[in-house]
């Protein structure tokens, strides 16, 4: 079961997800999971990185946050994004989010 979530409920929406991973795509095409705490910061998610994910996102700045459910009945929020690197992590741009719900509960 997935929620749209527009981008005006996005900051009250992720007021209940303090941590996400963030899912970069490396040089041999595959994907980089890494969990980092975010910050809200007018329209954009401010997250630390390492130089890894920093290099990502500087190649390819499409990326996708997960956050997890804070139960293990609630929803994820999925949140993809246009990301640029900064000095010490990424800068995100919500394009799109959305509440999901495995199936499998």
């Amino acid at each position: 079961m997935s929620i749209a979530v527009t981008l005006d409920e996005l900051p009250a929406q992720l007021a209940s997800f303090p941590w996400g991973y963030l899912m970069t795509v490396a040089d041999d095409g595959r994907p980089r999971v890494r969990a980092v705490a975010t910050i809200w910061d007018d329209g954009t998610l401010l997250c630390r990185t390492g130089d890894g994910a920093r290099h990502n996102v500087a190649t390819r700045s499409n990326v996708t946050m997960v956050f997890p459910p804070v139960e293990p009945a609630g929803m994820s929020l999925i949140v993809d994004a246009d990301a640029a690197a900064t000095d010490d992590g990424v800068r995100l741009t919500p394009t799109s989010a959305v509440l999901h719900r495995s199936a499998l509960r």
